[in-house]
């Protein structure tokens, strides 16, 4: 079995925001030279997450409305944890949206349903922050 590791690294410039990743997943599934097997792609940071869905504006900015209701930054003195912090918010929208995906690797190719995609969340944006990629398979 062959094993493949690589760190991909994200500054979103504001404090909330979602990339795209699948394009940088299925380059280092390229690389790779895995043709079955699985990849794991999880935030490295705990107030970031990885999850697949629609690639569709207006579900990205649903999303967006939906944590906020959720967990909402503000008032940030209604968080015990953001006592010299203010990004209480940032760690419990990451645990609805969740840390990783695993997809399995199929002929070369990524295996997704149709319209699925991965990405990155960034609930407290503006440092740079890690994603791993971690590829087993022959």
């Amino acid at each position: 079995m062959k094993s493949y590791r690589k760190e991909l690294w994200f500054e979103v410039p504001n404090r909330r925001g979602l990339i795209n990743i699948t394009p940088q997943v299925d380059k280092c599934l390229r690389e790779s030279g895995i043709k079955e097997g699985l990849v794991l792609v999880n935030a490295m940071h705990i107030t970031a997450s990885v999850f697949i869905n629609d690639d569709e504006s207006g579900l990205h900015h649903d999303y967006d409305i939906w944590l906020e209701k959720l967990a909402p930054h503000e008032p940030v003195s209604q968080y015990r944890h953001n006592v010299g912090e203010d990004n209480a918010d940032a760690h419990m929208k990451r645990q609805i949206m969740g840390r990783e995906v695993v997809v399995a690797i199929t002929d070369g190719r990524l295996d997704f349903g149709t319209w699925e995609q991965i990405f990155y969340g960034e609930f407290d944006g503006r440092r740079r922050k890690r994603v791993l990629v971690k590829i087993i398979g022959e």
